[in-house]
């Protein structure tokens, strides 16, 4: 009997181990969508998504990324250029794309946006936006 509880502790001893190895794994990317939307994107949009007047559009309670879902990831990594609207007002700045973010990282970055500043909108599986970033096609990321 008592060398099956020792196994018992065992395992729930590699339970424990497991959890709090899996927790810290998540934790460090929990905040990952706000990290990299402030390296990535608040110098232009604004520490709070509020963009800058009608130079650069926001962010923040932005009626853009609720219908423009499906172009989000490409516009991120390819950039764009040309005019848009958002909560009606016209933008016509170039954006840098970020090549550099991975299909994970764009997707964080994605659902930090969807989720924060007055957006409630559905947030992104790491699947759609890598069948999203398949469908990017030149470099304006339209």
């Amino acid at each position: 009997m008592r060398g099956h509880s020792l196994r018992l502790l065992g395992a729930g001893g590699l339970l424990l181990t497991l959890t709090f190895s899996l927790g810290s794994c998540f934790t460090e990317r929990q905040n990952e969508g706000a990290q990299l939307y402030t390296a990535h994107c608040s110098s232009c949009h604004g520490d709070q998504g509020q963009g800058l007047e009608r130079l650069i559009p926001p962010v923040a309670a932005a009626d853009y990324i609720a219908s423009n879902r499906a172009e989000l990831p490409c516009i991120i990594r390819k950039g764009m250029q040309g005019d848009i609207v958002v909560n009606g007002i016209h933008y016509n700045q170039i954006m840098p794309g970020h090549e550099d973010l991975t299909d994970s990282q764009i997707t964080n970055l994605l659902n930090f946006l969807q989720t924060n500043w007055g957006n409630t909108n559905q947030p992104y599986t790491i699947r759609e936006t890598a069948e999203l970033l398949g469908r990017c096609n030149g470099s304006d990321g339209q």
